[in-house]
């Protein structure tokens, strides 16, 4: 025999380890590709037609709404929807681009990821389906244009591939000169003066190209990058109401830009001390008032949301107006300061209001009252005496997004164990669960307004005793609600949990807000949310695709169907 029929010890042993190898490499190309896909960025556009998520393997994704047909069926053996459960607001896959690639400083030895940081729609006339947004990571923001691009396909050429074989239907004989064309452009001089000699002594008439199909294909194109004005990074992008111009934050500075101006920008607030030991703030968040392009905040590290016109000066060092809680929530404690930094800060659609959001709470301030919130709506209560088990995994340290609804009157931010509350300016709160099922009987929040809504004008009260869905909120830290985005004309919430996309609705006839009531005997009354699963890969195995497989993965999985 040419050798043993059982390896020996030592070849075994190879084999493993070999086996081994590759296993891990699979399981390690599965985890990062399974990164890649959780999204960082969740945004509705001005009209609430399209809805734009960001990941972070740097990709776009853009969904269009699609009017609701009651009663229609795809097929002659489907039973058409009843007219009941007709989902008005749905959403389909329309189109994806990579945005960002990862990248290396070379100068300061630091890995930029391709991550998305945020996405912001511009407002434009172009009408029909082309659109603009802003999408940025850590270093960079572009300026990406949607638009629709005819193609066509003309069929019927003269010359083979732009070579100098005639075209005719079938493979040619040997030809004189069929290869002499070498190095010559497309469909030269050369080559159509050997095909019509070659044509006429053959006796072939020339034919007319002639176009067979057409096709309307959405394209994207990126029109401006602006890049090299930041050094630290980008956590946050705004646009003005003019729609000319935009502002983008990092830790210490934050930069005006002009839409179409790449190479320039004016840096209009500047926090950086001479000596960084003095550093006492950061810059967490900014953005425009939606009616005034003069007119923008930014929030800081300390708590505090500054208010600053760009008309005083052109250096907006010194604010115009300061809003501060001078009266915090919860005891003086070491993680009182962690604590207050705020994550994000939202105008209200009529600019009279700002939603600020902490680790531990949401506020909403008057900009004519500066000295307190109006109202303070508590988060995630249950955590206050777990913070420093949330100090030593970091999650103390996270920054949850904040959306305030079109009309101003509800607000909504996440929390963990993919849970988000909803509240009421009038005192309601209701904490959803981003799953197929969002108001699970266990998840019903009771009717407790004293305690959801800390009007100034009442008493703080606090109950030690939590409801089933406050309790759940601390089962699970890995899983958290960062991303989400209110509907500007209805009440949908878009949210992100981890690698999928889920929407929420109110049922018809039970509309936002209801009246919970005074007595606290009664069952728990649910809004009638509803979930819509817009993207869902927790169930896909594998890595992800590329090219036309995930485009049809994407077109199969985010089409957004009533649960």
């Amino acid at each position: 025999m040419g050798g043993d029929v059982f390896p020996s010890a030592e070849r075994r042993k190879s084999l493993e380890s070999e086996l081994l190898g590759r296993k891990s490499k699979k399981v390690l190309y599965v985890v990062l590709s399974a990164a890649t896909d959780i999204i960082s960025a969740v945004e509705f556009d001005y009209s609430g037609d399209y809805l734009a998520t960001g990941d972070q393997g740097g990709r776009v994704v853009l969904f269009e709404r699609v009017a609701s047909i009651a009663g229609k069926s795809s097929h002659p053996d489907v039973r058409p929807t009843s007219p009941l459960r007709a989902n008005p607001f749905e959403y389909r896959y329309l189109t994806e681009f990579q945005s960002h690639e990862p990248e290396f400083d070379y100068l300061k030895s630091l890995e930029i990821e391709e991550k998305i940081n945020k996405v912001r729609w511009c407002r434009s006339n172009m009408g029909g389906r082309s659109h603009m947004l802003l999408s940025t990571n850590d270093k960079t923001i572009k300026l990406w244009k949607v638009y629709e691009k005819r193609v066509t396909c003309v069929s019927d050429f003269n010359l083979q591939n732009g070579s100098s074989t005639l075209n005719t239907g079938g493979r040619p004989p040997a030809l004189v000169g069929s290869g002499a064309a070498g190095g010559t452009s497309s469909f030269s001089l050369e080559k159509l003066d050997l095909a019509a000699l070659t044509a006429q002594r053959l006796g072939l008439p020339l034919r007319l190209p002639k176009v067979i199909s057409s096709e309307t294909i959405l394209a994207t194109r990126c029109k401006r990058t602006y890049s090299n004005a930041h050094t630290y990074h980008i956590n946050s992008i705004a646009l003005s109401s003019d729609m000319e111009t935009f502002v983008s934050a990092d830790d210490l500075r934050i930069n005006l830009w002009h839409l179409d101006i790449a190479d320039q920008s004016f840096n209009i607030v500047d926090i950086k001390p001479q000596n960084m030991e003095d550093l006492t703030e950061v810059i967490t968040c900014a953005d425009f008032h939606p009616h005034h392009c003069n007119i923008f905040g930014y929030s800081t590290s300390k708590g505090c949301i500054r208010l600053a016109d760009m008309r005083a000066a052109a250096l907006c060092d010194q604010h115009a107006k300061m809003f501060e809680d001078s009266e915090p929530a919860g005891p003086r404690s070491f993680f009182s300061e962690i604590i207050s930094s705020i994550n994000d800060i939202k105008f209200s659609r009529d600019g009279r209001y700002i939603l600020s959001r902490d680790y531990m709470t949401l506020k909403l301030w008057d900009i004519h009252m500066e000295n307190a919130p109006v109202a303070v709506y508590p988060v995630h209560e249950v955590l206050r005496g777990k913070l420093c088990d949330l100090y030593e995994n970091d999650c103390i340290f996270d920054k949850f997004d904040c959306s305030i609804s079109g009309d101003g009157k509800h607000l909504c931010t996440g929390t963990y164990s993919n849970f988000f509350r909803v509240a009421g300016r009038d005192g309601s709160s209701e904490l959803l669960e981003a799953s197929r099922d969002p108001t699970r009987k266990r998840l019903q929040s009771a009717r407790m307004p004293a305690r959801f809504a800390l009007n100034r004008g009442g008493a703080r009260s606090r109950s030690s005793s939590f409801t089933a869905g406050e309790d759940a909120i601390a089962s699970d830290y890995t899983q958290k609600m960062l991303h989400l985005s209110w509907h500007p004309e209805a009440n949908v919430i878009a949210t992100a949990a981890s690698n999928s996309l889920y929407l929420f609705y109110v049922r018809a006839g039970q509309p936002l807000p209801i009246d919970w009531g005074s007595s606290m005997d009664l069952e728990p009354v649910s809004l009638g949310w509803v979930a819509l699963v817009a993207r869902d890969e927790s169930a896909c195995s594998g890595g992800s695709s590329s090219g036309a497989v995930r485009r049809r993965r994407l077109q199969q999985q985010w089409s957004i169907s009533s649960i």
